[in-house]
């Protein structure tokens, strides 16, 4: 075990004994570009406490962060706040060395703890609002069922004014800085967006009502440490990131359209640019996004506030082209409710796309304004279509309230 990887020291008597991922690029297929940390932190009390662990593979950068405070055989209890293996992924082996007594987690998450490691009877399910005597810090439990797993949970300890918040208000970002106030806003904006985008945007109403719990517990937070990325402490920074939650977990939109496509001989390619020429002439803000040089968390990222998508698919073997399926299958599962859309294409024989594209963007929930297909080549004509298309799914973002 490396002697020289050190905790960080967040109080005079927490810190943080996590792992910094630099070279992870695919979680669960959303693309972490730039790398990702799995937080973990350790409670100086009397029943020294570690919060959450690591993903298998960081087991030494984790014992050793924590030998550098303390010997891990003095820990008392563990807690888990949630049973996702980026983040209980060592717990057995921590549990072999350090012995503890207990292990708390919710009933949701014992019960995810025992069906993932066979863990032992130590384990011990805490209740919604149930304080913790830690010995001179209390921390108390808030069930977060959904944000986003069954076992879900936020752990507060008291004394600090610490809300240790899993998954939530965290963002895949590898660094040696620690906290939030360490960074430009524009990142850490950008980077909250596409976390709360590809993991969070199909629990939207599950964060709104988290949201008001939140705020009716009359909690205040000196720090806010999630599982991944750095720690909120700047006040007005998590100020601003509650506002963006609230905005996101609203579905409040932009007057913005997301142009999705991919092409086999350029054809789909053409339409797109003059749908793409319709939408701006609307006075709509527009992104268009080719799945050959785009992958589906960067049309995540982008979905998250748009007004319309307008899906472009050749057809292939009868069926929709493979990488418009796999990011309408991706979107279709983040439960993007998206107000308007619309399909296009060129086909060479039966054009079976358009009817599947239209089905997963029903599926959707949203308004499918119109469809412009052509065989081979776009003309004049079709040309003419796809502008119109443009046009009409402007007016309608336009005046989309």
């Amino acid at each position: 075990m490396s002697e020289h990887l050190k905790a960080v020291k967040i109080t005079d008597s927490v810190y943080w004994v996590g792992a910094i991922d630099w070279n992870v690029r695919n979680f669960h297929g959303y693309n972490t570009s730039k790398g990702t940390t799995y937080n973990a932190f350790l409670i100086l009390a009397d029943k020294i406490t570690l919060i959450d662990t690591v993903k298998k593979g960081f087991e030494e950068e984790l014992l050793s962060r924590i030998s550098s405070v303390i010997d891990p055989e003095k820990i008392d209890y563990i807690i888990s706040n949630h049973a996702e293996p980026d983040h209980s992924g060592v717990m057995s082996e921590i549990i072999k060395i350090a012995n503890p007594e207990k292990i708390f987690a919710s009933k949701m998450g014992v019960k995810a703890l025992k069906e993932h490691y066979s863990f032992d009877e130590r384990l011990e399910a805490v209740k919604d609002g149930a304080t913790l005597d830690l010995g001179g810090k209390t921390v108390t439990f808030m069930e977060t069922r959904m944000l986003h797993w069954p076992d879900s949970m936020f752990t507060y300890l008291n004394e600090d004014k610490i809300l240790f918040s899993q998954d939530a208000f965290g963002m895949h970002l590898a660094s040696v800085e620690r906290f939030d106030d360490q960074f430009p806003w524009e990142l850490l904006e950008s980077q909250s967006g596409s976390y709360f985008a590809n993991i969070l945007a199909l629990y939207a109403p599950h964060i709104t009502r988290l949201l008001k719990k939140v705020i009716e517990s009359g909690m205040e937070f000196n720090l806010v440490c999630p599982d991944h990325g750095p720690l909120w402490r700047d006040q007005s920074n998590f100020s601003k990131l509650l506002a963006l939650y609230q905005k996101w977990a609203e579905r409040k939109v932009s007057q913005k359209a997301v142009i999705v496509y991919d092409t086999m001989w350029k054809s789909t390619e053409k339409m797109a640019r003059f749908v793409e020429d319709g939408l701006r002439a609307g006075g709509v803000q527009v992104k268009t996004m080719s799945l050959s040089s785009c992958g589906r968390s960067e049309i995540a990222d982008e979905m998250l506030d748009a007004a319309a998508v307008i899906v472009g698919s050749p057809t292939l073997n009868n069926n929709i082209f493979p990488t418009v399926a796999d990011v309408m299958t991706y979107l279709k599962g983040l439960k993007f409710k998206t107000p308007y859309s619309a399909v296009f294409g060129s086909y060479g024989w039966s054009g079976e796309s358009f009817k599947q594209t239209r089905e997963y963007l029903e599926s959707m929930e949203s308004e499918i304004v119109g469809e412009v297909k052509t065989k081979y080549v776009p003309d004049g004509e079709a040309r003419k279509a796809c502008f119109e298309l443009g046009l009409a799914v402007a007016e309608k973002v336009m005046n989309e309230k």
